[in-house]
């Protein structure tokens, strides 16, 4: 399974992106079966989770996300979705999906978010 993230890019304070990870050589019913999160890394600082659902649909988000961004999952595309508002230049960092399968992870490239003003 390959995760293929997109949709990072430039965008000014108070702007919007909507990043997607796609799960290409996954079948449908393992994917509706794992795990999906974003997580985000920023120069100096440790990768931390943004935003996490489960199989159920149970959602899980970083402190600091205050109610600006929203993941979903889209089981028949096999993909993951973090629409992402109100961006403050503190979220400019390399955003990464993530897929888990009981031992199983799996990671994406990444994809970049700048803030800036």
């Amino acid at each position: 399974v390959q995760l293929v993230e997109s949709g990072g890019g430039l965008v000014h304070p108070g702007g919007s992106l909507r990043l997607s990870c796609t799960a290409r050589g996954s079948i449908l019913s393992v994917f509706s079966n794992y795990d999906m999160g974003w997580y985000r890394q920023a120069p100096g600082t440790q990768r931390e989770l943004v935003a996490s659902i489960s199989p159920y649909g149970v959602t899980k988000y970083g402190d600091f996300v205050k109610g600006r961004f929203t993941i979903s999952k889209d089981n028949s595309r096999k993909r993951v979705i973090l629409q992402m508002n109100n961006l403050e230049s503190e979220d400019t960092a390399v955003y990464y999906c993530k897929s888990t399968a009981g031992n199983e992870e799996k990671w994406g490239q990444g994809t970049q978010v700048t803030v800036f003003s």
